[in-house]
């Protein structure tokens, strides 16, 4: 099956633990970029920002052939998924991507997620080392649920499962991934980017929701297996998420010789979303460790939050894997 959307073709993949739905921008021919999504989103609610700030656009568009994949029953105008269907876990869902990348015929590519679609593409990785050239990753996971997290997300079972996608669930699911400047308070109004992802939050049943829910709840511990990760990866997140300790941890687990942490200041997890100019340069020096470059129309941009002078200049030494990527801290105004 197929649908157009935007420009995007959708494809519907039978996989060994059920349909997933992908949409397909840009030119095939082009190396390959998939993304995967957190909680309760999908491409639509999770990376729109990203693709519709027109450098970044350029720059992923110019390069890639763009893959979103969604987990299943998280696609636009889903239906419910049988209640009596096994419920995938998280390795199950790394293992369905493997079979989208070989109905495909891709090779190793590119990888994007946030955080429990960051998890995933982490774990698949670590499992298919030969198909991954890179990873970025936005408020990633890769410890087993804290006590915290492991209440908070029975929490949310809870709520799902007697009360569906009700309006105290979808706040618990804004604080997940806004800060808490966009999702405003008495006195401001939340911003336009919290009042659309309420809104797709709508369309999400209830049932889809749980499986990946619980699926994340129950992830094991990746941590020891970072180490042994020899992919490039690139790490965002935002100084206000819940995840920002986790990101953290993941940093120091990680071979410092192939990867690089942006913190971005005054944000939450979803960067793609929030603060999406945020990732630019760092993308851009990233991909340029793989011969990939954003066009020169753009190149200087007045619109970035970043500027070279801003950057380590350590970044810009030519390793044997590319550039060399330092930690690195953004500051991005508020104001428009």
């Amino acid at each position: 099956m197929e649908k157009i959307y935007l420009g995007g073709k959708e494809h519907h993949i039978r996989t060994g633990c059920g349909i997933v739905s992908v949409i397909v921008y840009g030119d095939p021919d082009k190396p390959a970029l998939i993304t995967y999504p957190d909680l309760a989103l999908n491409y639509m609610s999770c990376f729109q920002g990203l693709f519709f700030c027109p450098e970044a656009a350029s720059l992923l568009l110019h390069n890639f052939c763009i893959y979103h994949i969604s987990p299943p029953g998280h696609e636009l105008g889903a239906a419910a998924i049988c209640a009596e269907d096994p419920v995938p876990s998280a390795e199950d869902l790394a293992d369905q991507i493997i079979e989208v990348l070989n109905y495909f015929g891709l090779g190793a590519v590119m990888c994007m997620g946030v955080t429990a679609g960051a998890y995933i593409l982490t774990l698949f990785a670590m499992k298919y080392r030969e198909r991954v050239l890179g990873l970025i990753l936005v408020s990633p996971l890769c410890k087993a649920p804290s006590w915290t997290e492991w209440f908070y997300n029975k929490v949310m079972a809870n709520l799902i499962y007697f009360y569906g996608m009700c309006g105290l669930l979808k706040e618990c699911l804004l604080q997940r991934y806004f800060s808490k400047e966009v999702r405003g308070n008495v006195e401001v109004a939340e911003s336009e980017i919290v009042q659309a992802c309420r809104k797709l939050l709508d369309e999400r049943k209830r049932t889809n929701v749980l499986r990946f829910l619980e699926a994340i709840n129950q992830r094991p511990d990746i941590s020891d297996g970072l180490k042994r990760l020899k992919c490039r990866t690139l790490i965002f997140v935002g100084d206000s998420s819940p995840f920002h300790s986790e990101a953290l941890y993941m940093t120091s687990k990680l071979d410092r010789r192939y990867s690089a942490l942006v913190e971005v200041q005054a944000c939450g997890s979803m960067v793609t979303e929030e603060q999406p100019h945020a990732m630019l340069i760092p993308m851009e020096y990233f991909f340029m460790g793989y011969g990939l470059y954003r066009p020169t129309q753009f190149s200087d941009s007045p619109r970035s939050p970043l500027s070279p002078s801003c950057i380590s200049p350590e970044l810009l030494s030519p390793e044997s894997m590319g550039l060399k990527l330092k930690p690195i801290k953004t500051r991005v105004s508020l104001q428009v």
